[in-house]
């Protein structure tokens, strides 16, 4: 027996299993030789250029912005090439599975998102990127991005519009010499969740095309295009924009029933629809870009404008006319002879069959053609008779006829036609073109 305690061989207490998981990533690299070449440079450097095809899964299309004329979308981005440098031996031929921590150490395409404003990999829990590799040397990248890009968009026919925004790939320092870019399965290689939807459009359409791009300072770079057209929803306009508009249009044209002489009624009334469609303009450009060119919007906002503002002119033709034809009728009456040395004043009359009217006394000049409710017309011929004999002394009847031109209640009348009428056709031909 040993002295010191010592315990027989092959004890329990000595027989203790390696942990592996400390040597996994080390075994991985010496596996795939990872010490062994220079990742710095792109596979089969020197040769005929290494093609990487790409494909991707649209997660979500997050925002659509015209004030900044841009988009953002959320996508799984996926690389495919072949570095024989990873290539190992496999019994089983199984891939092997790995996190970022590997991706810094050996080579990958360096994609970047062309016109694009901001991107970032996710991070939660860990970083959102995966490296496959395959015995064989094939090699699959993946990653979850968020980018969000420039699109040009035209909105002369805005909110009537559609809009075709693009979201552009591209390799930063490889040309189509060292990497050549491909989709890896044409337009199959882009495939979009079936729930995608978006408040103000209609996802009608994605599509992807390969162009070459070219750099006059470092030369042609393969470029891929993911393409997607959106139609805007035109029913929140309709509630927001063109019903209130056409409203307030309407509402004008209450004043051509109105009383010209019901002045604190219809002033206001056109200066409410006035300020109510300025209102309205302002609060639809508020949430515009400020473009050089006209919207679509803009022509139905302002020619409703127009029509609200020709309401009150029309108004202030009638007051002003009114006026007008007022000061004649007291001229009228101060250029008519006194009747006081007349027989019969009761001779002065209006022609009954010319006017509808009858008999009145030439004091009620003011009056004629223009009965309280304001229905009747509006051109008379005054019919006065007078006895010269009474007045020179002569017997010789004479008869004189005054013409008074009153016209102010047509122009309300017209009116009362004319502006619906415009205002429908305007309608027609704005949605026959726009729609």
């Amino acid at each position: 027996m040993e002295g010191g305690g010592g315990q027989k061989p092959g004890s329990p207490i000595y027989k203790r299993s390696p942990d592996m998981t400390k040597n996994l990533m080390t075994k991985s690299e010496q596996l795939l030789r990872i010490d062994d070449h220079d990742f710095t440079m792109r596979p089969a450097f020197g040769g005929p250029p290494i093609p990487v095809g790409v494909d991707v899964q649209v997660e979500s299309l997050d925002t659509i912005s015209e004030v900044d004329m841009d988009f953002t979308m959320t996508l799984y981005l996926r690389h495919y090439w072949k570095d024989e440098r990873l290539a190992f031996q496999s019994t089983n031929n199984q891939s092997m599975t790995f996190d970022s921590r590997l991706v810094k150490k050996i080579w990958v395409p360096d994609m970047f998102f062309v016109h694009s404003k901001r991107s970032f990999i996710h991070d939660t829990t860990t970083d959102n990127v995966m490296l496959r590799v395959y015995p064989d040397g094939n090699v699959l990248y993946s990653l979850r991005v968020t980018v969000t890009a420039m699109c040009n968009m035209d909105l002369s026919r805005f909110p009537l519009d559609t809009q075709t925004c693009s979201l552009e790939i591209e390799s930063y320092a490889y040309t189509d010499d060292d990497l050549m870019l491909y989709w890896k399965k044409g337009n199959e290689s882009l495939n979009t969740d079936d729930r995608i939807s978006l408040s103000q459009f209609l996802i009608q359409k994605f599509h992807t095309t390969t162009k070459l791009a070219f750099y006059s300072s470092t030369g042609w770079y393969n470029r891929l295009y993911i393409h997607f057209t959106l139609r805007r929803h035109i029913f929140f306009f309709l509630l927001q924009t063109y019903f209130p508009a056409t409203l307030m249009v309407m509402l004008s044209w209450v004043s051509f029933w109105i009383d010209r002489r019901a002045v604190p009624a219809r002033v206001p009334l056109g200066i409410t629809t006035v300020l109510t469609m300025s209102t309205i303009i302002t609060g639809v450009n508020a949430s515009m870009p400020r473009v050089s060119y006209i919207k679509a919007v803009d022509i139905y906002l302002w020619v409703s404008f127009v029509f609200v503002f020709l309401s009150v002119i029309e108004y202030a033709a009638v007051n002003y006319l009114s006026t007008v034809q007022e000061r004649k009728e007291r001229k009228l009456r101060e250029r008519l002879p006194c009747t006081c040395g007349i027989g019969n004043p009761d001779e002065m009359m209006i022609d009954p069959q010319i006017t509808g009217y009858g008999s009145m006394d030439v004091n009620t000049t003011g009056n004629y053609g223009m009965p309280e409710n304001g229905g009747r017309q509006e051109r008379i011929m005054a019919q006065v008779a007078l006895n010269d004999s009474q007045i020179t002394g002569q017997v010789r009847p004479s008869r004189g006829y005054v013409n008074v031109w009153i016209d102010t209640h047509a122009i309300d009348k017209y009116s009362r036609v004319v502006f619906p009428g415009a205002y429908i056709l305007f309608n027609i031909i704005y949605w026959s073109i726009y729609s």
